[in-house]
């Protein structure tokens, strides 16, 4: 049992470190599409969530909490993830030039 916990736990600090080294070295130019693709990917991951919660038998009050607690973090993160991708693709949109002017007239 204990050796099982060591190995998943050095498997998560395994791949925190290959993660921050992978993020590292993405250009500033590519962290838009990078984020799509991984808020696609936790969205994926709430799903898989959501049918393991439905798969367990006879789950304790523990399991119950811990499993809602991730789904609705994991739900909260792609929420998130996807209104920042959106509000970093608006920065690149072209200003329509009637707007502008008629900024400056109504001053």
């Amino acid at each position: 049992m204990y050796t099982e916990l060591l190995a998943n736990i050095a498997i998560v600090v395994l791949s925190g470190f290959v993660g921050f080294a992978v993020i590292s070295k993405v250009p500033n130019t590519l962290h838009t599409p990078l984020m799509s693709g991984t808020n696609a990917i936790h969205g994926i991951v709430v799903l898989g969530a959501l049918v393991t919660l439905g798969n367990v038998r006879h789950p304790g009050v523990l399991t119950q909490i811990i499993l809602f607690v991730a789904v609705v973090f994991g739900t909260l993160n792609v929420i998130g993830g996807f209104v920042v991708t959106d509000r970093m693709l608006g920065m690149f949109k072209s200003k329509k030039p009637g707007a502008a002017a008629g900024e400056k007239a109504g001053r």
